[in-house]
């Protein structure tokens, strides 16, 4: 009966055309008990669940995950599509020789074969920063046949400051993209305090790759963040405030919600993030500009009445399209 059920689910998800629906796709990063985690996040306000990070060891195989069975059940009982996410903010250099041309079929087989047996609907390619190599562009071209001849999607998480390295070819290869559109600086850059994701920031992502790099409005999503990094004396010496996610920041700054900034204690510098409505009014430009928003991720949310996916959620209902 359980098997019965997800393929209907399945299917029903796939019938639907693909670019039809406005997208929230929303990043989980469990570092406890997934499946615990999973019940703290309102489902039915999400069309796409990526799970953060899902890598091979430095061979290119993949330990079983055996919660993830339960993981991808609970979503599709939501008509949730669930994508694996590679790669991740941190340097794999180990990629370097999975994705070269003597390992890549094999390593790309290993992919499609563990998406196949966790029943996921298909994989993200987050891979940053320097591990984005001559061989990117291969690797996605390999993941893209099988993937697409099964259905199931192939999306990527880009960055603006690597956007010289990802190729026209490359890029053709996915459903769509979820534009990085945050750490324009952060605590790597102190001497550069500031709103690390400005509103600013989100254009210049929507119109280099929607302008400059000819991606369909369709086809772009943009990121929202739901952390905060902090900048100044304390910052500097108490890493609680250097990065801090939302419902931290919510719990111990009262009225944090209304505005994007507040005051560390003592005079000790300023913490920086997004909150209701900036997150608002880029909802309603990733619906304007593009078709949908991307969250970094979803167990940072509050659960109340100053919760940021409630807000987009009410945003995108009450927008017409």
């Amino acid at each position: 009966m359980k098997m019965i059920k997800l393929f209907a689910t399945a299917a029903l998800l796939f019938t639907m055309p693909a670019m039809a629906q406005v997208k929230v796709i929303g990043y989980i990063f469990s570092r406890g008990n997934i499946v615990s985690d999973m019940k703290k996040i309102e489902l039915d306000k999400i069309t796409h669940l990526n799970i953060a990070f899902i890598n091979p060891d430095t061979t290119g195989v993949f330990m079983p995950f055996p919660a993830l069975d339960t993981v991808v059940q609970m979503a599709h009982d939501h008509g949730v599509r669930v994508l694996m996410s590679c790669g991740g903010g941190s340097r794999h250099t180990y990629y370097a020789k999975l994705l070269s041309d003597s390992c890549r079929e094999q390593v790309v087989n290993n992919f499609i074969a563990f998406a196949d047996k966790y029943h996921l609907d298909g994989i993200d390619v987050d891979i940053e920063g320097d591990d984005i190599d001559d061989n990117y562009e291969n690797f996605v071209v390999a993941l893209s046949q099988p993937l697409h001849q099964q259905n199931k999607l192939l999306t990527a998480a880009l960055a603006y400051y690597t956007r010289n390295r990802i190729s026209d070819r490359a890029l053709q290869q996915f459903d769509f993209v979820n534009l990085m559109a945050y750490d324009k600086t952060g605590p790597w850059r102190p001497a550069n305090p500031g709103q690390h994701s400005p509103m600013s920031y989100v254009m210049d992502h929507l119109n280099y790759w929607g302008q400059e790099r000819k991606v369909p409005k369709e086809r772009l999503v943009v990121g929202v963040p739901f952390y905060g990094y902090g900048f100044g004396p304390l910052a500097d010496t108490s890493k609680r405030y250097q990065s801090m996610v939302y419902k931290d920041i919510i719990a111990a700054f009262p009225n944090a919600a209304a505005t994007d900034e507040v005051p560390l204690p003592n005079n000790g510098g300023t913490l920086y993030y997004n909150g209701v409505a900036t997150i608002r009014e880029k909802t309603q430009v990733a619906l304007a500009k593009g078709s949908g928003v991307m969250i970094w991720q979803l167990l940072a949310d509050t659960r109340d009445d100053t919760s940021l996916l409630n807000v987009i959620d009410q945003t995108i209902k009450s927008t017409k399209r």
